[in-house]
């Protein structure tokens, strides 16, 4: 019987590790590994997969480099009954008894559902993959990728720092992370941008309306302090928390083949930074605003040590499991040690999908972030020699800035 490697969704830094590692404990192990290329394109629609068979001398330094010896693809191969038939008859032909699955919540999603319906005739594993951040890992382990993608994007605004300092002016930059801000914090707070907001913080919800106040908000503060110029992180996902009515003139049905919103596609970056613009040019306070998006410099980036080291192990520990039986499991590293999770754990058995792993506003973490951005609090608006101040600089009528901005301080 052979080990099947198949990688499901977006990149991210370290996908090869595994690969590597899962190739060779495979071979080592007696196992035929073979890698489907182009994730379950092939195999969903029903036709012959092009099929890599693995070799130890070919996969043995491709540890170190970034993007996807067998590249990816996010065709969802649960889509119907008639997908699900088509994988799994496709695997007993091709002699496929083990299946190990590479890749974020959708692909765990589709991992279990696809154990569920094998029952028994294919062991199905699955190693956590994301730049996002968002698998409820044991531990609060980040999902591999993250760091590496973490680390690129902080080099990336830190550069945008000092070029939003030496051109007086303000970059908004929206950083990848669908529903959770994980990687736009840890961005933010690395790189020492201005400020960062996440979804998480708005938890009832947001409007458009609300997000560019905060925004300027900050600007407005940024000039009160005689500083003309600033960076802010924002998480994509938080446009999924927009209210219907601003979610549809931002991004009209545009969805992938698992129903996500097709974020970077939406020119979130772009629209916030018209808004900002067009308001403060009003006033008569022609601040220049840069828009950007970062993610994909981060998706294939060739891997940071933690990330290769992390990888390894996760390969290796997703063959040991297979090898002993084993079956029905996100491998995690717990304490050191290599640990499966069984996805009756991880899933949610009332959507059937992956339960979501968000940024705690409520942590240390969290507030150590807020601490260090320039955004509008309710301390300044406590006296009226701040909201002077602050109104001066946004050339606004003291009663009046008070009732525009005073709804978006923390």
């Amino acid at each position: 019987m052979k080990l099947g490697l198949v990688v499901g969704g977006g990149p991210a830094p370290g996908i090869n590790g595994v690969i590597s590692s899962a190739a060779i404990e495979g071979i080592n192990r007696g196992f035929k590994v073979v890698g489907f290329m182009d994730g379950f394109k092939f195999l969903a629609a029903g036709h012959r997969p092009r099929i890599l068979n693995f070799k130890i001398s070919e996969v043995s330094r491709i540890h170190v480099q970034g993007g996807s010896l067998i590249r990816t693809s996010r065709v969802n191969p649960v889509e119907n009954q008639e997908t699900v038939s088509n994988v799994l008859s496709g695997l007993k032909r091709l002699r496929v008894g083990s299946l190990m699955m590479i890749g974020g919540e959708g692909t765990l999603s589709s991992a279990y559902r696809l154990f569920s319906a094998a029952k028994g005739s294919v062991q199905i594993v699955h190693v956590p993959k994301t730049i996002d951040n968002d698998l409820p890992l044991p531990g609060n382990m980040p999902t591999f990728g993250f760091e590496t993608a973490r680390h690129v994007g902080s080099q990336l605004v830190a550069n945008l720092m000092e070029d939003a300092r030496t051109t007086r002016r303000w970059f908004f930059v929206v950083a990848m992370g669908r529903l959770a801000g994980h990687l736009a914090l840890g961005i933010a707070k690395a790189s020492g941008a201005t400020l960062a907001l996440i979804p998480e913080e708005f938890e009832d919800g947001a409007s458009l309306n609300r997000v560019c106040d905060t925004l300027e908000g900050a600007i407005i503060k940024r000039l009160a302090q005689g500083k003309d110029y600033g960076v802010a992180v924002i998480a994509e996902g938080l446009s999924e928390k927009l209210n219907k009515e601003d979610l549809e003139t931002l991004v009209p049905g545009r969805r992938d083949d698992q129903g996500h919103l097709r974020l970077a596609e939406i020119g979130f970056s772009e629209f916030l930074k018209r808004r900002v613009e067009t308001s403060l040019k009003e006033r008569g306070l022609p601040i220049l605003i840069t828009d950007k998006n970062v993610g994909y410099e981060l998706r294939c980036a060739d891997p940071i040590p933690f990330d290769i080291e992390y990888t390894r192990n996760l390969g290796y520990g997703a063959v040991k499991f297979l090898a002993a039986g084993g079956s029905g499991a996100t491998i995690t590293l717990q304490g050191g040690k290599m640990a499966p999770v069984g996805f009756s754990k991880i899933i949610d058995p009332k959507t059937r999908k992956s339960r979501v792993r968000l940024v705690d506003t409520r942590s240390e973490n969290y507030e150590v972030a807020l601490r260090y951005m320039i955004r509008l609090t309710r301390d300044d608006f406590r006296t009226q020699r701040c909201v002077r101040a602050l109104a001066k600089a946004a050339k606004m009528e003291n009663g009046i800035f008070r009732e525009r901005f005073g709804p978006v301080a923390i």
